[in-house]
């Protein structure tokens, strides 16, 4: 009987003790599998963020690209009225984000100083008298001339006690280069008053020395771009003889020229300039002139309001007539015996 005791008080001990056992076991975990899921999460974390800094990247990449595929185009002047087709160019390149091109514009202070730039190559091209270009491309400096700076603008102007051309008659003329539509236009204004470049004293002088000049009876008269001449009359101490449209109906006078190996080596962006520089002429209301004259010029508004009545922006296309007629004078007055053939220093756009 005590024997029976014991083994039932055994079994229940042993049914208990499974019990306790079953109630208090947990699933195992799968160490390896865990392990696995999380590197995967890991990995579709890091490739995420990869696949976005990538993009990101791409894209400041192509902007940058983009910035960086403008040609700059370097561009020599004078601050003259007949320097403003120019700076309209530069303004509107400067606000098309899409275009290819941009202008940078470097000043001058001298014919001489810009020629040097020119010529060396130091610049890509320039707003400069058209015979000094023509000059230059004899002497064996490839550049093409793209386009007109203007159209007259060009005034004869006189001390005020000059009163015809025969009182100039013995008296100091200042131009400012001779070789310059402004030689041109007093030979021409000498000859049809029966007179030539002997009966007076020619001077080269720089534009804006000359109002002063005339004030203060170094030289009788002038011819130079504008607004040099309108300086003169609005301040009342001289008056204008002559407008060059009395004289040389649309004469030629600056234009902007391109150094040709720039022309060959980036033809797409010469095109574009010279399009764009065409344009912004034709474009130019007297409101807009007047506002870049501004920005660009230093002048009293009056001046430049006198100086916008005389200059004409529009068509600034060379054609081979207008041309011809300037080398035809050049020969007639002595200020050139040879230019260079038309095809070969106009830059047309194809």
């Amino acid at each position: 009987m005590k024997k029976s005791k014991g083994n039932l008080m055994i079994g229940v001990t042993l049914l208990t003790a499974l019990f306790l056992m079953s109630c208090s076991t947990k699933p195992a975990v799968n160490t390896e599998e865990a392990a696995t899921t999380e590197a995967a999460a890991e990995v579709t974390t890091e490739s995420t963020t990869k696949q976005v800094t990538d993009t990101a990247a791409e894209t400041s990449e192509q902007t940058t690209s983009t910035v960086q595929e403008k040609s700059v185009i370097k561009i020599a002047y004078l601050p003259l009225t007949h320097a403003i087709p120019l700076f309209e160019t530069a303004e509107l390149l400067e606000q098309n984000a899409e275009g290819t091109i941009k202008i940078e514009l470097v000043k001058f202070g001298s014919w001489p100083e810009l020629l040097d730039a020119l010529n060396s190559g130091r610049v890509d091209g320039a707003s400069v008298l058209i015979e000094l270009a023509m000059k230059a491309r004899e002497q064996g400096i490839a550049l093409k001339a793209v386009a007109l700076g203007h159209k007259d603008g060009n005034a004869i102007v006189v001390a005020n006690d000059i009163n015809t051309v025969a009182d100039l008659k013995g008296k100091k003329f200042a131009i400012p280069h001779r070789l310059s539509s402004h030689n041109i236009l007093l030979n021409e204004m000498l000859t049809e008053n029966g007179m030539s470049i002997e009966d007076v004293e020619v001077v080269e002088m720089s534009p804006a020395e000359m109002p002063s000049a005339l004030a203060g009876g170094q030289i009788s008269g002038y011819s130079v771009a504008e607004p040099f001449g309108a300086k003169a009359v609005s301040m009342g101490i001289g008056k204008a003889l002559y407008q060059s449209g009395d004289l040389w109906e649309d004469s030629l006078c600056c234009g902007l020229v391109v150094r040709e190996d720039f022309i060959n080596d980036n033809p797409e962006a010469a095109k574009a300039f010279a399009e764009q520089y065409i344009e912004a002429g034709n474009q130019l209301t007297e409101e807009r002139t007047l506002s870049v004259a501004k920005e660009y010029l230093t002048v009293e508004e009056d001046v430049i309001d006198l100086s916008l009545q005389w200059i004409n922006f529009k068509d600034l296309i060379i054609t081979q007539e207008a041309y011809d007629s300037l080398v035809e004078k050049m020969k007639t007055f002595g200020i050139a015996e040879t230019a260079p053939d038309f095809n070969e220093f106009i830059y047309i756009i194809q």
